[in-house]
């Protein structure tokens, strides 16, 4: 956590302190308190202090995880297993322990315990700039560290996935697979096999994902379609990876696309211009540059080639329909926006770039690398090749 960074950007809040109820799958709670508490806990900032109030079953590990200045329990405000207007009595005393009697609160915080201190006298607050996602943008050494070890995790997931693909038979006319299906060890070769592969290989190296992306074909043209079914040769398979750390709870993204055999025609045009979007963005990534620049920078390489954008056509259901890419770090989609009207870069910012092509009758293309931007540019975590055909 960058304190210097948290206490300038909640400097000039109205209220007198800063509350989150979440559990640790919040990932502003889990920034702040720096504790990894399954069910929901109390977490305050106050003059330049953080506060963590936590039930007895987790007291004992909170106090050695967590990175704030005060850990107390249920028991030290003589509540344990009551019913909820007791606890939210608790939790009253406990802001109020701290000399404070109005709190800011993230715009996604729980309604009921936002109301239940106002009936209690403390006035709240909602922090619509949502300013913890801005504070955890800009990362720390460490936390470029722990994205930078996610990545090698990641690279390894997907050189064992490409390994699966490349080394699959094609079916021909008289298998008992469709003709042109990809096989291993006589089987259909399946996107769920592929995404096996991959879960396995990230658990040996200490990270964990449940929705990687293996889309073939027309399910490529989705972005988001985590791709189901055999896979074929001559078809475009979008394979996008991003895993997160079981330690250090920070995330990698990467995407990769593969063809077994040789593409046809449009595909490769594609993939050629995918590559040279991603070149073009990379080159616009530095300090001072927004978001919207690089996203410019991925956009004209594909209207150049006469390729639809939402820049044209905002409605356009082909071509290359999303940002160039996203903040990564304790979410794997966070501040800031590679996108038109996106923020100004910073250096410690990390960033995906991720130019696309998409159309159901084609099927879909996509590169993504991993950078951090710094103080003359970026530095690429990728080190994973771009090829196409395996």
């Amino acid at each position: 956590m960058n304190r210097a960074r948290l206490a300038d950007r909640l400097a000039d809040l109205e209220t007198d302190g800063y509350l989150i109820d979440a559990s640790q799958d919040d990932a502003n709670q889990l920034y702040l308190s720096g504790f990894t508490g399954p069910d929901p806990f109390l977490t305050l900032y106050a003059d330049g202090e953080i506060h963590v109030l936590v039930d007895g079953l987790e007291y004992g590990r909170a106090r050695k995880e967590v990175a704030a200045d005060t850990v107390e329990r249920h028991a030290d405000y003589d509540y344990e297993y009551g019913g909820r207007e007791a606890r939210n009595d608790m939790y009253a005393r406990f802001v109020r322990d701290k000399g404070v009697e109005s709190v800011s609160m993230p715009p996604r915080g729980p309604v009921g315990t936002a109301d239940a201190l106002r009936e209690r006298g403390i006035e709240v607050a909602v922090d619509a700039d949502d300013r913890l996602r801005e504070v955890r943008a800009v990362k720390t050494d460490e936390e470029v560290d722990a994205i930078r070890e996610a990545q090698r995790a990641n690279e390894a997931a997907m050189r064992a996935a490409e390994a699966l693909i490349a080394g699959a038979d094609v079916a021909g006319a008289g298998d008992d697979a469709e003709a042109g299906v990809l096989l291993h060890e006589g089987e259909p070769l399946t996107s769920e096999r592929v995404t096996e592969e991959i879960e396995v290989t990230l658990l040996r190296h200490g990270c964990a994902l449940d929705q990687t992306i293996v889309a073939g074909g027309a399910q490529a043209a989705d972005p988001h379609d985590r791709g189901s079914g055999p896979l074929r040769a001559h078809e475009a398979i979008i394979v996008d990876i991003f895993p997160r750390s079981k330690a250090t709870k920070y995330n990698a993204d990467m995407t990769r696309t593969f063809c077994v055999g040789e593409p046809g025609e449009t595909l490769r045009e594609w993939y050629d211009l995918t590559e040279r979007a991603l070149d073009a963005a990379l080159d616009a990534v530095e300090p001072g540059a927004t978001g919207g620049d690089v996203h410019a920078a991925a956009c004209e390489v594909y209207e150049d080639a006469g390729e639809p954008t939402f820049r044209t056509d905002p409605e356009t259901e082909t071509g290359f329909i999303h940002s160039t890419g996203h903040g990564v770090g304790l979410d794997v989609h966070e501040a800031p926006r590679l996108a038109s009207g996106g923020e100004e870069l910073e250096p410690g910012h990390v960033i995906t770039v991720e130019p696309g092509l998409y159309d159901p009758d084609v099927g879909g293309v996509r590169i993504e690398d991993i950078v951090v931007v710094t103080e003359d540019g970026y530095e690429n975590f990728t080190e994973y090749p771009i090829e196409f055909e395996v």
